[in-house]
């Protein structure tokens, strides 16, 4: 059984729509990740979750069918979870899987990330900030059509971790202001995944009756 230490981020939705896609039994451990209080911690700060996480962030995966064996950083969880499975990690195609995963966690969800805390939570308290953040994520979405006007998926033309790992970034599409319908290969990779059965439990792990977006 796998045990998910995480909150209701996209970072955490990867981990669940994975492990619902390859079917694995899974209980959802909740960190509080924002507790409340301009000085207060939240979870992912206490000595015990730091000894699984040493940088203090979600998701964190304990797996007790391998004496506890615990992993953090996601994409790394879906390394683990791929081998683990034999499923969406496929050897043959491991090195350009891994290039778009690593695309995902150095570029796409960062900058996104920043594009958030600039346009959606501290919105008009930094044009800078604001105008660059809204610039390079306009950049990756036309950079992802790009690539999905050439191939089915992100990888190739099976689905795979790179496609679990950057599916939940775009599905915050309607934060980012940037018009997801505008890019259409963007937009028939996103519909795809959208309707994948495993996709719409996983996401919806916390059982609050989390509905995709559309596009």
């Amino acid at each position: 059984m796998i045990e998910l230490l995480t909150a209701d981020t996209p970072n955490g939705k990867k981990i669940s729509i994975m492990l619902e896609e390859i079917g694995f039994e899974y209980k959802v451990t909740k960190i509080n990740i924002n507790p409340g209080g301009n000085f207060s911690k939240g979870e992912q700060f206490e000595s015990e979750f730091r000894k699984i996480s040493p940088f203090s962030k979600i998701p964190v995966i304990i797996d007790h069918d391998n004496n506890k064996e615990a992993v953090f950083e996601s994409g790394a969880i879906l390394m683990y979870l791929g081998e683990k499975s034999n499923k969406f990690y496929e050897q043959k195609n491991r090195t350009k899987i891994n290039q778009w995963l690593m695309a995902q966690m150095g570029y796409v969800g960062p900058m996104l990330g920043q594009h958030h805390q600039f346009h959606r939570y501290n919105s008009g308290k930094d044009k800078w900030g604001e105008e660059r953040y809204f610039k390079i994520t306009k950049t990756i979405y036309g950079d992802l059509d790009q690539r999905l006007d050439q191939s089915k998926y992100l990888a190739g033309d099976n689905y795979s971790i790179a496609d679990v790992a950057t599916f939940p970034w775009i599905a915050r599409h309607d934060w980012h202001d940037i018009g997801i319908k505008n890019y259409k290969n963007l937009t028939r990779w996103y519909l795809e995944i959208s309707k994948r059965k495993a996709v719409i439990k996983g996401y919806d792990f916390m059982n609050r009756g989390e509905v995709i977006p559309k596009p």
